[in-house]
Formats: structure tokens, sequence, C-alpha cells
């Protein structure tokens, strides 16, 4: 949650937002290899990261079968509220339990827990065999994947909510990962080490994933400002006023040099990254917007607290369609082939068709959805309140062997 502030419109060089009373919600990490644009969907059948890529666009490869099947569920200690990534066959995902658990992908078996000392709603991130992730007690851990095994762990002020990014180190050939916190700043930290490399400060809590393109890291903050910094120096490129009360707490989506994503002031909105203006803005008279956006080649999908999925256009955020849900929707879709898929805080799991918002295919879970689902290879796996891990995959047809 974001905390109220007080923020001075600044002066950037550029556009200002001077009438932009939006807010966003949410939080997730990316990674990105080499200083060239992040992968785009379909480049690898591996979830892992909180959005799927670097631009934490949320669009999956392959296609979504029109019915889906329970596979198995794995149980955790605790409510989830963490959202889960899969590398290399298996499952990584935090639990109010205080423990980040590695699941089969394949049977839901776990292969190994690893504790902390509070509760770890932030998604994690898989990098080069390693699990990274931030807790509520104040720390950021690097986990051997294979293992389980504490590589090494660093310290901040206050808890950390969101995901986790990797950019490419300054010089030679190591990497580093970037993470926001509570405490107001975003850090980077070297990947083998640990080692703090340089820290950026901003006036309130840092909540979501940092999205990443090219030398550019893209967050908001709930300082009510869209932060650009340097991924080698950590020094500002922009800074960018959204407006009295438009705390951003989740992530941003970038897609063609803009940036999506919703904010508190109950708009979700489409920032000019170059002109550092507004593009669009899609208001709502009372409801604030947590959910991050996944990005189709034409619209973009989000989540809402007014209990709706929305989906609007991406060049002008013209409204599309709607679907009711009877409950906030906190997490946020995926999009995959001609659907996507989303959890509400409703207890249900819904595929929709993404072209007009038709209902497709739904489950009960029973417990409210807050997690975000990973999607690989035609499965989806999400969390959910009742401490359980859920996977779905294709429903066979009767006679057919899995």
């Amino acid at each position: 949650m974001c905390r109220p502030t007080q923020v001075l419109l600044l002066s950037l060089g550029g556009s200002l937002l001077a009438s932009c009373s939006d807010s966003m919600d949410g939080g997730a990490v990316a990674a990105v290899s080499g200083r060239t644009a992040p992968k785009g969907p379909g480049e690898g059948h591996d979830w892992p990261l909180f959005r799927g890529d670097a631009a934490q666009r949320g669009v999956a490869s392959g296609e979504l079968a029109d019915e889906l099947e329970l596979l198995w569920t794995a149980e955790t200690g605790g409510a989830i509220v963490s959202s889960p990534v899969v590398a290399d066959g298996v499952v990584y995902i935090g639990s109010d339990d205080g423990h980040l658990h590695a699941l089969e992908l394949s049977t839901g078996d776990e292969r190994w827990s690893f504790e902390t000392e509070d509760i770890i709603e932030a998604p994690p991130m898989v990098h080069d065999g390693v699990v990274y992730v931030g807790s509520s007690d104040f720390n950021f851990y690097a986990v051997d994947a294979a293992t389980g095994e504490q590589r090494w762990k660093a310290m901040t002020d206050d808890k950390i909510l969101g995901g986790a990014a990797a950019v490419p180190a300054a010089e030679g050939d190591g990497t580093w990962i970037v993470v926001g916190s509570y405490d107001t700043n975003l850090y980077c930290f070297d990947a083998a080490t640990g080692e703090e490399v340089w820290t950026y400060s901003t006036d309130n809590y840092v909540n979501g994933t940092p999205a990443v393109l090219d030398d550019r890291i893209v967050f908001g903050g709930c300082d009510a400002v869209l932060h650009v910094v340097s991924a080698r120096t950590g020094e500002p490129l922009a800074q960018v006023p959204l407006g009295e009360d438009s705390h951003v707490a989740g992530s941003v989506a970038l897609a063609a040099g803009r940036a999506y994503f919703g904010h508190y002031g109950n708009a979700f909105i489409c920032v000019d990254l170059e002109g550092q203006e507004l593009a669009w803005s899609y208001p709502h008279p009372r409801h604030p917007f947590f959910s991050s956006p996944a990005i189709g080649e034409d619209v973009v999908v989000f989540g809402g607290r007014d209990k709706h999925l929305h989906c609007v256009s991406r060049e002008d955020g013209t409204p599309l369609w709607t679907f009711a849900t009877r409950r906030k929707v906190d997490g946020s879709p995926v999009i995959c082939g001609d659907k996507v898929v989303f959890g509400s805080g409703d207890d249900w799991l819904y595929v929709l068709r993404l072209a007009d918002g038709v209902l497709l295919w739904s489950y009960e879970i029973g417990s409210a959805l807050f997690s975000s689902p990973a999607v690989v290879d035609g499965m989806v796996i999400i969390g959910a309140n009742d401490g359980n891990v859920y996977a779905f995959g294709p429903k066979l047809a009767e006679g057919d062997v899995r």
C-alpha cells in the first residue's frame, strides 16, 4: 500500500502531467540480458519473472486450450499473495509462511523451501541459476535455484513487496540486480556478491517491480512520480510527476516508447516516455487500479478495484470491453494467444476471449486470488489465499492419457 504524500510538480525540461489524476498498483520484477531490447513473448518457454519479460508485458507464448483442468495443488503454510515464476521445470513462489518454495512443474512436489524471518509477498525472479526474492523481514535474498541454499542476503530499511530486475553491469560480464523497498529506495546489488552498487532515492514507498528497457529502469512510486533511471549509474533520466494522490503501488509495463500503469488517482494511464507527457487516461469515478497490465498488439488489459477486468485500445485508451467479477481484481492478467487468464478476489480463475471479453472457462478455487498467474506451455499456475498453489492444463478428451 502507498501512504499519502505531497508531491511537488517538477520541471523536467519536457512536459508536465499537470492535469493527470491517475495512479497504479501491483508488484513485480523484470530481467534482461544484454543492452538490447528485452525478449519478446514466444522466445522461451519459461516464465522466470513476474510479468514474463523485462518490459513486464504479461504476454505468454503459445496458446491456452478452450478448457482447462486441475493438474495438481501444493500446500504452503500461509496465504499466498506472491506470484509464481517458472524456470527449467520448477515453480518458485513465496508464501505468508515466510518461505520461498520450489515445486516441480509437472507434479507440484516440493524440491525445497527456504525460510526467511517474515512473510514473502514479493514475486521471485530467476536469473542464471539463482532465485532472487525480497521479504517483509527487510532482506533481499539470493538463493541457489537447484539446492535452495542461500548465496547472500542484503538488508534494506523496510519490507520488500515488489520483484527484482536483472541488468548488465556497467563494465565487464557481470550482472546487477535492481529491487525497490518500502524504505523509499531503489537498490542495485552485484548479482554475484550482493554488494551494493548504487541506490536511487524517492520520496515514498517503492512497491512494484521495475521494468527494464535497454539501459533504462522505469517504475512508479508512492510519491506519485514515474521514475526513469539509468541502469549504469542509478542517476535520474526523468521524473514525471503524476499529480496529487496519484500514488503508484504497482508495476509499469513498457511498449513502443510508452509506459502503461494505473494508480490511486482512480485512473489507468499511458505516458509517452520520450515527451514525458500523458498520452491518454482511462479514468474511473470511484476506484483505483492495483493490477499490472497485459500489453497485447493492439490492446491493454488490466484489473480494477471496481470488480472488473478492463480492455482498452493500446493506442488511445478507448474502452473495448469489461468483464464483471464479484470482488476486486488486484492480480494481473496474462495474455496467451487469443485468450486472457486472471484471478479475482471472488475466488474464481477466469479465461476470457481476448477479442470481446466473452467467458470461455472458469474454476472456483474457493479462496481469494490476489496472486498473478504464470503461463508456461499451456499450463496456468497461480497461488491463492488458502495457502495452496494451483496448476491447470489442457483438459484431455475421454480415454486420452497425459
